[in-house]
């Protein structure tokens, strides 16, 4: 199903013709399957008609938690388990990167609430006058926050040269219909002062790997790629990292990317995928079946 270089993007209502074409869903949560507060009832459904007809939903996410906090998350909302089969989390794909560091002591950089990145790992947790080494999971506190708040903070880091491990790649996400900032922002300001910032989620392959042995393990086998289906409102995140792990993907609508009112429509996917080569095979205003 891999669409070829300057395709058109088709806009449809039904994610159900596609289904029959695929083995196996690679689903963003945050804005596909809820908005941070509320589940989104069409969407949870999909997953589940296209699970009833035998198909695969692995719940791909740049979270910085990692799959038990992510599906602790996802139960206090009311996203429910019959919905998917498994989740990989940028969380997960963090954990291998912070064993990199080995005895170096790490700054947190990020919410009190995701400090369970650590459970299990032999690794020593200082502040930031004492690091050498950060891993960004977010804002202190979002709620209020933005990257400029991080400025003096970011150029004192760089300053020392410390590298940075960005748990959560996503820049922005929206939260009840109100956007926040995400790791992703920071670790951009990192680099933008010349830190050196690995990445562990989307659209990164490590992350793709791990999704891919997942549901090989699931299936008892190895999917085919053209078998696969991405589904995701992150435009540089979920669709650009799809397409350069060669998956078809699909474009769900949302605020992050498109300002409100506006109309889903040729003109406005032209101005989010100007880049062919860079395109999902489809779009539409919300996971539907």
């Amino acid at each position: 199903m891999i669409a070829s270089p300057h395709a058109s993007i088709s806009l449809i209502r039904s994610i159900e013709p596609l289904a029959a074409e695929t083995d196996a869903w690679l689903v963003d949560i945050w804005g596909v399957m809820h908005n941070g507060v509320t589940p989104y009832a069409e969407a949870v459904t999909a997953c589940q008609n296209f699970r009833h007809q035998g198909g695969l939903v692995l719940l791909l996410s740049n979270s910085p938690r990692t799959m038990e906090g992510v599906q602790a998350q996802l139960d206090q909302i009311g996203v429910p388990r019959n919905a998917y089969d498994a989740i990989v989390t940028s969380g997960d794909a963090t954990r291998h990167l912070i064993e990199a560091f080995g005895s170096k002591g790490i700054f947190h950089l990020g919410p009190e609430r995701d400090l369970g990145l650590y459970g299990g790992l032999n690794v020593q947790l200082v502040d930031a006058e004492s690091a050498e080494a950060v891993v960004c999971s977010g804002l202190f506190d979002d709620t209020s926050e933005t990257p400029t708040d991080y400025a003096e903070l970011l150029s004192g880091l760089a300053q020392r040269t410390l590298p940075m491990v960005c748990a959560n790649p996503d820049v922005r996400v929206e939260r009840g219909g109100r956007i926040i900032y995400c790791a992703g922002a920071l670790a951009n300001a990192y680099e933008e002062l010349g830190g050196d910032v690995s990445y562990a989620g989307k659209p990164f392959a490590p992350i793709y790997s791990m999704a891919e042995e997942r549901l090989a393990a699931l299936k008892g086998h190895p999917i085919a790629r053209d078998r696969l289906l991405a589904i995701g409102d992150g435009v540089k995140t979920d669709i650009a990292g799809a397409v350069a792990a060669d998956i078809a993907a699909v474009y769900v609508a949302s605020a992050v990317h498109m300002e409100r009112g506006a109309v889903l429509d040729a003109a406005q996917l032209e101005t989010l995928f100007p880049d062919p080569a860079a395109r999902p095979i489809a779009a539409m205003t919300e996971l539907r079946w």
